[in-house]
């Protein structure tokens, strides 16, 4: 039967500047199972390097090196961290524990990334420290502990997953007299229950407890003696594997446990976490609120531009706006309301002929625009009345002296809030009786108009036939473009020529959408400018935290977690602070809404459920684009390098 660990003609060769440095040359070493194995020297002899190499954590530049007849040379680093999982239990100098875990939680990570469950790994973990003689300390972190019993703690953990090979790297070096004894006690206590154990150490006192010694010096092997009590090796010791899953159940389970270790380093360093997280919130915030403001602004303005008239086409004389000879051209005449009124796609028609003048009541005099209209004024402009009525066909037939007020006018003629209805005013010198008064409107511009029938207007105050403008209102079910070609046809043939042009209120509601809607993209992109300052922020954070944790890192790969694993803690922290990040962004975008953005302000903001799911899932995707590179830099280091960083 084959050694447990075979080494053949191994050799590792460092490189310092221009200098090759040989740490270890040509070594040839066998361990069989059960061994208790003392490799000795002095410091800078290789007996580390040699460790390391042993462990997995490290590997050689020639030569071979097999455990349990597996050769590790050319095997990919999920493939070594297997090993090490299966094989290997580390007892460090410095007890490497993570700080902010208690006992039982370090003496469990390594069954973390066995994938042993909560509950199996738990109970290991406790009766592992319980036959240490910490079963009171269970939920003690390493900084209350001493240092002999943190030494427990790490031959604990170098237990959980079987421990066929326990290596340790100067396992008393750092305890007093009395802690040491223990530790080299259970130590033998494990070698003698069937554990292959293998020191490092330059105290020769510490190295006659094994059963081999092994001594190097510059590299190499000069000594290999076994003890005369040494007792025969035993049989190899079956290991439990990492249990066989599913991909998707694998994954899963590593999210659920990356995810709280990510929770308790974000607790850790609260500041830090609180400042990646600033511009994020910054970002998010930004992003919900424009939204917002961009979707309340648009509202608004379709609301004001229904206002002004719902699906509504103006036809005007002459050939556009700005057509010095339009006034002169007699072109929309009364029967051209009769014409349009019977089409199928009319819903109502109105004429407009206006005019400036003085409106007096008592001693109060302004100066109003007189609109002259048609009784379907109103409904054609979805205007409402507030009080009274408005003109009936038999007041414009006859031309009656009837007048309907605006709100401002209604105000100002009437200041002390009495009802102007069947009130005697004189617009332009013309007596009229107040019928009606207009609601307010929030697209009014602050001036003041009263409307009177057309025929009124044209026969008594500016005495003229032809119409200035004529609007008509399309019925719901029909498009605006095909009724404006359908308008265009018919008053060109009544007229003979095209002596008019048409203004469709649709193509104001389209311009200023696609207005709104370019605001809120050059806006948007601002925001979205710094979400991405943020991401900078979280990756830069992510990749300080990597060079703090580097340790940390290097001590999980040890005790078997894979590269993903790595990765996959990382990337969940910078995700969870992007989220985190969002979930405070979208709060405080809503409580600025709350705040300054009601409907009726000057800012109005209307959130929807899908910009808030949008802004989430762009956290999202910054956690996972600005955590990768820091995740990544944390899952290719190298273990051996990583233990060693200060």
């Amino acid at each position: 039967m084959s050694a447990l660990l075979q080494i053949k003609g191994l050799s590792r060769l460092f490189t310092a500047g221009d200098e090759v440095v040989t740490a270890l040359g040509g070594i040839d070493l066998s361990i069989e199972a059960g061994e208790m194995v003392a490799i000795v020297g002095t410091s800078g002899s290789g007996k580390s390097t040699l460790m390391n190499i042993l462990g997995c954590l490290d590997q050689p530049s020639s030569g071979s090196y097999t455990v349990a007849g597996r050769e590790t040379a050319g095997l990919l680093p999920d493939e070594l961290a297997q090993l090490r999982r299966e094989h290997f239990g580390f007892i460090f100098q410095r007890y490497h524990l993570m700080g902010d875990l208690s006992a039982v939680a370090n003496v469990e990570t390594p069954a973390v990334y066995a994938g042993i469950g909560p509950q199996q790994r738990r109970a290991r973990a406790t009766a592992l420290l319980i036959r240490l003689g910490l079963g009171d300390r269970l939920h003690h972190r390493p900084s209350q502990l001493s240092g002999g019993q943190q030494q427990r703690v790490s031959i604990a953990r170098a237990l959980m997953n079987g421990g066929e090979i326990i290596l340790a790297d100067e396992p008393t070096g750092a305890l007093d007299s009395k802690s040491g004894e223990t530790v080299m006690s259970i130590l033998k206590e494990l070698h003698a229950d069937g554990h292959t154990i293998i020191m490092v150490t330059h105290d020769m006192a510490v190295a006659e407890h094994a059963d081999r010694i092994v001594e190097i010096m510059d590299g190499h092997i000069i000594a290999d003696r076994r003890q005369p009590h040494a007792r025969p090796a035993d049989a190899a010791r079956s290991l439990r594997q990492d249990e066989v899953i599913g991909v998707w159940q694998s994954l899963q389970r590593r999210i659920a446990e990356a995810f709280p270790m990510a929770l308790r380093a974000m607790a850790a360093h609260r500041t830090r976490t609180a400042l990646t997280m600033l511009g994020i919130v910054i970002g998010i915030a930004a992003v919900v609120a424009v939204v917002g403001i961009g979707e309340g602004s648009q509202r608004r303005v379709l609301q004001q531009i229904s206002e002004l008239g719902a699906s509504t086409i103006s036809i005007y004389p002459g050939k556009d706006w700005g057509d010095e000879s339009a006034a002169s051209i007699v072109t929309l005449v009364p029967a051209d309301l009769v014409a349009l009124s019977s089409q199928p796609y009319v819903d109502s028609v109105t004429p407009e002929v206006s005019t400036s003048g003085r409106v007096r009541f008592d001693n109060i005099s302004v100066n109003a625009t007189i609109l002259g209209v048609g009784q379907d004024y109103f409904r054609v402009n979805a205007r409402r009345l507030a009080v009274g009525r408005g003109f009936d066909a038999e007041a414009v037939a006859t031309s009656r002296q009837q007048a309907v007020l605006d709100a401002n006018a209604a105000h100002t003629l009437f200041p002390n809030q009495q009802d102007p209805t069947g009130q005697v005013i004189m617009v332009a010198g013309v007596p009229v009786t107040v019928i009606g008064v207009e609601v307010a409107s929030r697209s009014s511009t602050g001036g003041m108009q009263v409307y009177l029938p057309y025929t009124s207007v044209q026969v008594r105050i500016v005495g003229a036939r032809q119409l200035q403008g004529i609007t008509v209102r399309v019925s719901d079910s029909v498009d605006t473009a095909a009724a404006e070609r359908s308008i265009i046809n018919l008053l060109t043939l009544r007229h003979g020529q095209k002596d008019f042009f048409i203004f469709n209120s649709d193509q104001m509601r389209k311009t200023i959408q696609g207005t709104s809607r370019t605001m809120a993209l050059l806006i948007s992109s601002v925001a979205v400018i710094a979400l991405i300052v943020g991401g900078i922020g979280v990756m830069n954070i992510m990749l300080v935290s990597v060079s703090e944790r580097t340790r940390e890192i290097g001590l999980r790969m040890a005790v078997g977690a894979r590269r993903g694993d790595i990765m996959l803690q990382f990337l969940i922290e910078a995700v969870t602070v992007c989220i985190a990040g969002a979930i405070v962004g979208v709060g405080l975008a809503l409580l600025v809404g709350a705040t300054f953005g009601q409907a009726d302000g000057e800012f109005p903001m209307v959130f929807s459920a899908s910009s808030i799911a949008l802004a989430c899932v762009t956290a999202l995707l910054i956690g996972l684009s600005f955590g990768f590179l820091p995740a990544r830099s944390a899952a290719h280091l190298n273990p051996v390098d990583a233990l060693s960083r200060e």
